[in-house]
């Protein structure tokens, strides 16, 4: 198989997968904020979904993606060295996870004490699964895309994510509520870790003999890697969770509620380039190691491009419907989410650049740089949201998520650029367009606007303006139908 038939291969995979798990967690969402949970409640779970989230950052250290970093080395250079890499890191991972999980325990009455919210309590104690579940699967998504095996982190994800939404709504169904619904994701991720721990061993691990000698200081170079990828993967969960934190402390779980539904709903629009992010990462790393920057750094100038035509469209059609969105998606209890999300449009365009750049800059070895910058801009969310939700409430804390990533988004384009050297001329004039392009498409949807009257209406209103989009962008030069085909064929 041909490098670009196995990088279409792996994006379309992992959209796919991806497309399902959003369907799955959309259904979810819907589910427990429209039936089953009321605002509190819900923000109450997502209250404890974010500490354990920190949590579990202690529990893998950046261990993941230096495996993969370093499965991906190897594969081409002594492969003989990859179940040595598999076997050391599983061993560091599983022994780190126990202390955390156990501190959960120890720690979680005292914490939600501490927090004013004594009702955390029995979250936190199952919390404890919840770290050690959650890091092998992060571990096995880490480790097929270093394989560039996306498609097994495809499968692994859509066993976690279908089999939540079974396990959460029978659990809440069942009376247990909100800690039920924390069960079902604990069950979601122990059943995918399963599946995803046997392909690991069948299909991976036994396909390579090991070498009989461990090259001298590979476990310490792996352990090395890991402190920046640490401190980056602390600071984006930390940038991503501490807003919900400082909500539920300086709030409540109520407003957390609000606060996630319109987080959930950015998060449902990145998928498509999250997909294609995860897949071209290790393809730049590859390519960087065969000595082919040109291919790599036009690679990463088309995922851009894409990325950009997709998205600055999105974020406007964003603004534009999100008010009949959170009416007839979420229901009238949700409505104060409206400007969360129409702040949160701006976060959807940055983010979406960041998936097809930060991961790169791993597998580029540039995680040192990454890690400064991210590290930085989470200790400045931090300190924005403390001013900001208390003047602006929940809306203030999607303003400081959208300045910081802003900044940080622009600098990883910026290391990225200085690692390929790829056309920012190119780049900008395809912006210019694509600028034409959603300006007309965000007229024709303002005009149909009135007419929505519900899900069905709302869905027709978004559809004309993906086909008002479709013609401008092939009219405007942008969109090259005959190339997207061949890539998707």
């Amino acid at each position: 198989m041909s490098f670009s038939e196995r990088l279409a291969r792996g994006v379309k995979a992992t959209f796919g997968a991806n497309a399902l798990t959003m369907v799955a967690n959309a259904a979810l969402i819907i589910v427990l904020t429209r039936f089953l949970l009321t605002p509190e409640e819900f923000g109450e779970l997502n209250f404890a979904l974010s500490v354990l989230t920190v949590a579990s950052i202690m529990a893998t250290l950046g261990l993941p993606k230096s495996t993969a970093r370093y499965i991906t080395d190897f594969a081409e250079t002594d492969p003989g060295q990859i179940p040595h890499i598999i076997r050391r890191s599983l061993v560091f991972l599983g022994a780190v996870t126990v202390v955390v999980s156990v501190g959960v325990v120890v720690l979680g009455r005292p914490v939600a004490r501490m927090l004013g919210e004594p009702s955390l309590v029995p979250f936190l104690l199952i919390g404890a699964v919840y770290v050690a579940a959650r890091s092998g699967t992060k571990f096995l998504s880490a480790a097929f895309q270093g394989f560039n095996r996306v498609t097994w982190t495809a499968v692994v994800g859509v066993v976690s994510n279908v089999s939540r939404l079974l396990f959460v709504v029978g659990f809440v169904l069942l009376g247990f509520g909100a800690v039920g619904a924390l069960a079902g994701y604990v069950a979601g991720f122990l059943l995918a870790g399963a599946v995803g721990f046997g392909v690991l061993y069948a299909k991976f691990y036994r396909q390579y003999e090991p070498a009989d000698d461990v090259e001298e200081g590979l476990t310490r170079r792996v352990l090395e890697y890991a402190v920046p990828l640490t401190a980056t993967r602390g600071a984006n969960v930390l940038d991503k969770k501490v807003d919900t934190l400082l909500i539920g402390v300086l709030l409540n779980m109520t407003a957390v509620g609000y606060y996630t539904v319109a987080k959930q709903v950015s998060d449902f629009v990145a998928v498509p380039a999250a997909s294609f992010g995860f897949t071209i990462s290790p393809a730049l790393g590859e390519q960087k190691s065969g000595d082919r920057l040109d291919r790599a750094a036009r690679l990463y100038e088309r995922s851009l491009e894409y990325v950009l035509l997709a998205y600055i469209p999105a974020a406007a059609g964003l603004v534009l419907v999100a008010e009949p969105m959170i009416q007839y998606v979420f229901g009238a209890d949700y409505i104060a989410a409206v400007p969360v999300v129409q702040v949160f449009s701006g976060f959807v365009l940055v983010n979406a650049v960041n998936k097809v750049t930060s991961d790169g800059l791993d597998y580029l070895g540039r995680a040192r740089e990454r890690a400064i910058v991210k590290s930085t801009m989470a200790v400045s969310n931090f300190l924005l949201n403390l001013v900001l939700i208390p003047r602006m409430g929940v809306v203030g804390a999607a303003v400081a998520t959208v300045l910081t990533y802003t900044v940080y988004t622009g600098t990883n384009v910026w290391v990225i650029h200085s690692e390929l050297g790829f056309s920012v001329r190119r780049v900008t004039r395809h912006v210019g367009v694509v600028c034409l392009v959603t300006a007309g498409m965000a007229a024709v949807v303002a005009s149909v606007l009135p007419m929505v009257s519900g899900v069905a209406t709302l869905v027709g209103a978004v559809f004309v303006g993906l086909a008002v989009w479709g013609v401008l962008a092939v009219v405007g030069g942008v969109l090259d139908v005959r190339e997207v085909a061949d890539f998707l064929a």
